[in-house]
């Protein structure tokens, strides 16, 4: 007899069923199409450069965000979270250290394509695969200080996944949060603001605006951004007087981030789309240049 376990407060079964759903599409859609960009990277020759490296490691980290993903989405249609108090601190790191190494990844990108555009320098194997393991080295000392007491893992408001808890706002949430965000939020986007303004910039004043340098910095704040000013709040305001289905709305949109980062950086990637068009068909495209380069 299959054991029914109450719903999780302020949510309906329809509600819950909904959620674990949405969780299951992104988590998917997401292996899918980064599954994809790393297969393509590791069959096709001519995609295996340093400035595509960049784009693996963003490849990488959201492939472990859609595990992650897929988790909640199991325990959502069990109602319940099945792994204990070990596996939602489990949970919360591996988390962390995907959503992490995944914005800091983008940031690595148009650092890489500022080069490109504007200094005209090319990246070396070296530095970049310096640039990927500092990226993943910071968001693992960052996501492991919850783990030793700087900070906090517990449920979502579903109470079928675990993150960074912010519903308590005290001093030790707040001495870590406001590192955490200058480090691996605010410096990433202003680096990404940056860069790709330089690049319109740059392509404007010689007449060759082709591409909508906007997009990515557009893509990491609707994804990331509701989830940090929920951060915020929970700092101002008790974030627990929102309601939990209000709560859970910013996680929905953080976790379809490697979905959308694969068409931006992958199958948006006209050399690179070129590239997985060769892994699925065995049609050699004409011309693959090695540069990374948006579309």
């Amino acid at each position: 007899m299959v054991t029914s376990y109450p719903l999780p407060e302020g949510f309906t079964e329809i509600e819950v069923f909904s959620i674990g759903t949405v969780l299951l599409v992104e988590a998917l859609l997401g292996l899918i199409l980064n599954g994809l960009t790393i297969l393509s990277f590791y069959k096709i020759r001519e995609l295996r450069t340093p400035s595509n490296l960049l784009i693996i490691s963003l490849a990488v980290a959201d492939t472990g965000l859609c595990i992650n993903a897929f988790v909640a989405a199991f325990s959502s249609f069990l109602r319940y979270w099945p792994y204990g108090s070990e596996g939602c601190q489990v949970h919360g790191f591996q988390g962390f250290v995907a959503a992490l190494s995944s914005i800091s990844s983008c940031a690595a990108i148009a650092w890489d394509r500022y080069h490109q555009y504007c200094t005209r320098s090319k990246l070396h194997w070296s530095t970049s695969i310096s640039v990927v393991l500092f990226a993943w080295g910071f968001a693992a000392f960052w996501s492991m200080m919850p783990l030793f007491g700087w900070g906090e893992y517990d449920y979502e408001p579903l109470r079928t996944c675990c993150t960074l808890d912010y519903s308590k706002a005290d001093r030790n949430f707040i001495s870590f949060l406001f590192p955490l965000a200058f480090f691996e939020y605010m410096i990433p986007l202003f680096i990404m603001l940056t860069a790709y303004q330089s690049i319109y910039q740059k392509l404007k004043k010689a007449g060759q605006v082709k591409m909508n340098t906007s997009i990515p910095v557009k893509s990491l704040m609707i994804c990331w951004g509701p989830y940090s000013l929920l951060c915020f709040y929970a700092i101002v305001q008790d974030a627990t007087i929102l309601s939990p289905k209000l709560r859970m709305m910013p996680a929905l949109l953080a976790k379809m981030s490697p979905a959308v980062n694969a068409y931006v950086y992958g199958l948006g990637n006209e050399n690179y789309r070129g590239g997985i068009w060769q892994f699925l068909t065995g049609q050699k495209i004409e011309k693959t240049e090695t540069d990374n380069k948006l579309k």
